[in-house]
């Protein structure tokens, strides 16, 4: 349930109603909005009474909510959330670059390509430590020392990094990080995301192989259920029956959800395709539909990196885009 509130309502009226609220054992979470106050009520609000509510005179309307997710749900929320990562924000109408490689190789690559990818214009630098790969043949990635590899590239550029975590023991290895990936293989792994919920660091958290709109969101909710609301959306390409790209990018995500739900949404259209040749077009594609970010891959040497080589591109390549997309969002806004 959501009430909101008039404008002018006193901060004295609003706390005899909070009370009385949870006195009935319902959590409240409060949204204040440029035009409106929103209480958004959790519990069992099936007992309390909308009339009696309606009538007070500082209440300008009380609905029901019908969608299983709360604290993502825009009823409960209706500004945009923007997210700080660090020195960086995402949200908010900006398009947010995000850029690195698939996997942290060395000290040399990933230093090397923070400082190219902050010269194009990336506020946040991107690196996999921890990998998941279909094969336990593959590269799983560097681990701790990769993570270490990015704290000194963060150090060097001044860029906030982001990597994913796979398990929730890892923690204590992310305390220098900015913002923690959840990837698409753990996006209901909901005993990693409750222990996320219960941190404070940002949560990247991006859209599984065949997961809809609300298991999406309610992935969300499970972070947000236990108190951390900074978590950002990113759509990474669905599983369908076609086999030209890794996956199918759905850039008709972004609007659809941006009606759903206060949160940012970014677009990888790396892992979304797979494929390099098509990374710029769908970026451009991204900026167009409204997307709060975008997460792309890039290495200096893509034939030659130890993971996803095939959907990475070169620093020269993202700073064409880099130009290209924000150009794109700015004629999008006037």
């Amino acid at each position: 349930m959501i009430v909101l509130l008039k404008k002018d309502t006193s901060p004295e009226r609003l706390a005899g109603l909070t009370d009385w609220l949870r006195s009935k054992n319902i959590e409240i979470h409060k949204s204040v909005g440029s035009t409106e106050t929103v209480l958004g009520l959790v519990g069992d609000t099936a007992k309390l009474d909308i009339d009696l509510i309606s009538a007070l005179d500082f209440v300008k309307d009380v609905k029901r909510i019908q969608e299983p997710y709360k604290a993502a749900n825009r009823k409960f929320h209706p500004d945009d959330t923007v997210i700080a990562v660090g020195s960086a924000h995402i949200g908010g109408g900006d398009l947010t670059l995000i850029a690195g490689p698939c996997s942290v190789e060395s000290e040399e690559q990933i230093v090397g390509i923070a400082k190219q990818v902050k010269a194009s214009g990336a506020t946040v630098l991107r690196g996999g430590a921890f990998k998941p790969r279909t094969s336990p043949y593959s590269f799983q990635g560097m681990r701790a020392e990769g993570i270490e590899l990015l704290e000194i590239a963060k150090q060097e550029t001044g860029l906030p990094i982001v990597t994913e975590i796979m398990d929730a023991d890892q923690l204590p290895l992310f305390k220098n990080v900015d913002m923690i990936q959840v990837g698409a293989r753990n996006m209901q792994n909901f005993e990693l995301l409750k222990a996320l919920g219960r941190q404070e660091k940002p949560v990247l958290l991006k859209r599984g192989f065949a997961a809809t709109y609300e298991e999406l969101l309610m992935s969300a909710e499970y972070i947000m259920s236990e108190g951390n609301e900074n978590v950002v959306l990113c759509e990474r390409g669905i599983r369908t029956f076609e086999q030209y790209t890794r996956n199918c990018l759905d850039l008709a995500a972004v609007p659809a959800l941006k009606t759903l739900t206060h949160l940012p949404i970014i677009i990888d259209p790396s892992h979304a395709t797979g494929r390099r040749e098509l990374i710029e077009p769908l970026s451009y594609g991204a900026a167009a539909v409204g997307a709060d970010g975008l997460i792309i891959e890039v290495h200096n040497d893509p034939e030659h990196a130890l993971c996803d080589g095939p959907q990475s591109i070169k620093p020269e390549t993202f700073d064409v885009i880099a130009r290209r997309s924000t150009a794109i969002r700015a004629a999008m806004t006037v």
